[in-house]
């Protein structure tokens, strides 16, 4: 939805943009390489491309609207819904599909090439959405519309490589707080402009998606750095004869795959926030509005608050945030099952939301700590994939769930994030004091 910018020219978080033909430091300020830091001096120490990075995040989240508007799109079209929950579904498949490329290709192309060649792609076929959104065109329509996700995530593994790429890893935990307050800012504005787009035409909302691709790769184009200018996005030295490390490698990674089965099975219970809750609320024990706020507590506390939470997480053993940030989403959870009211409802959902952002960040930078020289795209882009998964199945589960146990669906998730926390306890132990990425992978083969 992005290289040789003019020097003259400062990013959204201070500083100017390095020459192409200059390696890019991790951060701005000395001695940050080893060090952790509060939210102020993140901020301030956060390098330009950094900046540059986390704008292009945000810019193309604020038209994010291809997913949240097209079963809407389809049906006013003249689609009917069954039809337009297949497309959705296909849009789903295609984003799932697409994190697992957008690694393999942020690996041999590179971290900024991939944000162009994906935005761009993007860019087009989320216009032609709108020119395909007819009946007579079905079939055309879920192709495109199924390769519009695959860009839409390629383009989001090669960000979330290429921003571990330019942070030390003792400030990754915070810089991946500062991209998910992007993609929640995004996400929290880009309705409201939906809402008036829509007012004019349906086909604003792809024309606007489409623009703000272009957007991002624009920032990429001008403003991020080429591979080789990034020295953590080159193979270390003692790795450099060894071929990179492909999907065998990761497959034969125990403890990584103890991080993935957590991925997955932690976001299988955070969308019953957005499958079932609005399913128990409708059902007559609240009022509808209180759904609306459920949702607005949520987005303002992460937005608000993550930033705070994670300057004293991050100092944290990874195990233990990613182990106690689940436990108290599951918690948070279960608690919607208990009789209450709606002031145990927005306790609940403060309580969920703090295990996210407990969790959220320290989870999300573990792929590019542990992944051996390589492979970090491929690792990254594993993990999205598990949370695309964990998205696409959770949804139905949780309505199937709904409808056979009631209330006791809550249990469930419990239950479920319970195990989770196990498994990212025992994953994240990888990532302690001592260990290293080379200490606990197989023998490295490409795929």
């Amino acid at each position: 939805m992005r290289p040789n910018a003019p020097p003259a020219v400062a990013g959204p978080l201070g500083g100017t943009p390095p020459s192409a033909a200059t390696p890019l430091p991790a951060v701005s300020a000395p001695g940050g390489e080893g060090r952790q830091a509060g939210v102020l001096t993140s901020l301030r120490e956060t390098s330009a491309p950094t900046g540059f990075l986390l704008f292009g995040v945000f810019v193309n989240q604020l038209g994010a609207f291809v997913q949240a508007f097209l079963v809407l799109y389809l049906v006013q079209a003249g689609l009917t819904q069954g039809q337009a929950g297949f497309g959705l579904g296909a849009y789903g498949l295609g984003a799932v599909l697409g994190t697992i490329f957008g690694g393999e290709l942020a690996d041999r192309l590179g971290r900024r090439s991939t944000i162009i060649i994906s935005m761009a792609s993007a860019a087009v076929l989320t216009v032609s959405v709108s020119v395909l959104g007819r009946p007579e065109t079905y079939a055309a329509l879920l192709v495109v519309v199924a390769a519009t996700g695959a860009m839409a995530q390629a383009c989001r593994t090669a960000a979330a490589a290429l921003l571990a790429d330019l942070t030390p890893a003792a400030r990754r935990a915070m810089v991946f707080s500062m991209y998910r307050i992007a993609l929640n800012s995004g996400g929290v504005v880009g309705p409201l402009l939906a809402a008036g787009l829509v007012r004019v035409s349906w086909d604003l909302l792809f024309w606007a998606d489409g623009l703000t691709s272009v957007a991002y790769a624009a920032v990429a184009v001008f403003f991020l750095p080429r591979d080789r200018d990034v020295p953590a996005a080159a193979p270390a030295a003692r790795d450099a004869l060894r071929p990179p490390a492909g999907y065998l490698t990761l497959l034969r990674d125990g403890r990584f795959l103890l991080y993935l089965f957590a991925m997955f099975t932690s976001v299988l219970v955070y969308v019953q926030y957005f499958a079932v809750l609005p399913l128990k609320i409708t059902s007559g024990a609240y009022p509808t509005v209180v759904y609306s706020w459920v949702l607005a507590l949520s987005a303002g506390l992460v937005i608000t608050c993550e930033l705070l939470v994670t300057r004293y997480v991050q100092h944290w053993r990874p195990e233990r945030a990613a182990g106690l940030g689940i436990v108290l989403l599951g918690v948070g959870l279960a608690a919607f099952g208990l009789p209450g009211g709606v002031a145990l409802l927005l306790v609940a959902t403060t309580v969920g939301v703090a295990g996210q952002m407990i969790s959220g960040p320290t989870m999300l930078a573990h792929p590019g700590k542990v992944a051996p020289a390589g492979a970090r795209g491929r690792y990254i882009g594993a993990a999205n994939a598990m949370f695309g998964l964990g998205g696409a199945l959770g949804a139905p589960t949780g309505v199937l769930l709904w409808n056979a146990l009631g209330n006791g669906i809550w249990a469930v998730c419990g239950a479920v994030a319970a195990l989770s926390a196990a498994a990212a306890v025992s994953g994240l132990r990888a990532s302690s004091p001592g260990a290293t990425p080379s200490s606990r992978r197989a023998k490295e083969c490409r795929v």
